[in-house]
């Protein structure tokens, strides 16, 4: 266990290099003078007061040596500062992430419980045109783009219905449409998987086992199925945390929300590079984050691993104690 926690942790940390360098590489690469952007509209700045502005803030050193410079302040959490606010970027991330955690984590929960009970409800029924018309709701709702999702939503339940606010906070009450919206595509995949999954499970022995013994097939199903049938949906569901941050950014802006969905779209407007990189950086450790616990979760929740391992360290000791007695 101990060795494959480590070996997943340096998979996590050659992640995180290769985003922030691929990154600094393409942001870099832009044909744009971040002296200047940080100079803004004021034109009384002189040349020399602008090569003094790129001598302090490093950009008259080679490349290389600026790579290894952020490098060296992203490694002690420093991503340095905006060019708009002058703020350092962490603070400016740090202050934007909670809401977006709100909508990304109700989304995320919201469209497994929608995709579980998609699935379940398919594997369930007895009735084939109602099976087939739930199997059809997923490519229906991976096909919907997010921001088309969020103006229906707000259609019906903000102006046709005036349920729910149609922009700003609103406190719990204005996270039910941006959670809602990016909901819909992960409750698509999560119940596309799931029901193959579950339908690949009811032909194994223990199934007929739970029949035979008079369980319905609701409990089958539920109890003894969902279980074995979930681990591949579990892999999927850390797959999709990047893409539910991503979905934020847009549903944030749809909503007219405060979080990392409007100092993105400030910070690429302005080609604000040092918190466009601090965004991605985000977005990378959170999806590495997440793959850890699913990683490490499948070894709780998968008693064939266990086994394997346990089987894999008797074959080593009895190896090793056959060499020594050699």
């Amino acid at each position: 266990m101990a060795r494959f926690l480590v070996g997943r942790v340096l998979q996590g940390v050659f992640v995180l290099w290769a985003a922030y360098t691929l990154s600094f590489a393409v942001l870099y690469a832009l044909p744009s003078d971040p002296a200047a952007i940080a100079a803004g509209a004021n034109n009384s700045v002189t040349p020399e007061q602008l090569a003094e502005l790129r001598h302090e803030m490093g950009l008259d050193r080679p490349l290389a040596g600026q790579y290894l410079a952020k490098l060296g302040g992203a490694l002690h959490g420093d991503l340095g500062t905006s060019l708009q606010s002058g703020e350092p970027v962490t603070s400016l991330i740090g202050a934007a992430l909670p809401p977006t955690l709100a909508v990304a984590g109700l989304g995320l929960v919201l469209g497994a419980l929608l995709g579980t009970g998609l699935a379940v409800l398919a594997t369930v029924t007895p009735y084939r045109w109602l099976r087939q018309a739930l199997l059809g709701l997923p490519p229906l709702g991976v096909a919907i783009p997010s921001f088309v999702v969020g103006l229906l939503l707000l259609q019906w339940f903000a102006f046709a219905w005036n349920v729910l606010p149609a922009i700003g906070e609103g406190g719990w009450r204005g996270l039910v449409l941006p959670a809602a919206t990016i909901a819909v595509q992960p409750a698509a995949l999560i119940g596309q998987v799931l029901a193959r999954s579950m339908e690949g499970e009811l032909g194994k022995d223990y199934v007929d086992v739970a029949r035979a013994k008079g369980a319905g097939p609701f409990r089958v199903n539920v109890r003894h199925v969902l279980r074995n049938a979930a681990l591949p949906t579990l892999t999927l569901a850390g797959l999709l945390v990047g893409g539910l941050l991503t979905g934020a950014i847009v549903v944030e802006a749809v909503f007219s929300r405060n979080g990392l969905g409007r100092i993105t779209q400030g910070a690429v407007a302005a080609e604000d590079l040092p918190v466009v990189q601090g965004v991605v950086l985000l977005g990378a450790a959170v999806f590495v984050t997440v793959n850890l616990a699913v990683d490490l979760l499948y070894q709780v929740l998968d008693p064939r691993l266990a086994i394997e391992r346990r089987t894999a360290g008797t074959a080593r000791f009895t190896l090793f104690g056959l060499a020594g007695r050699g």
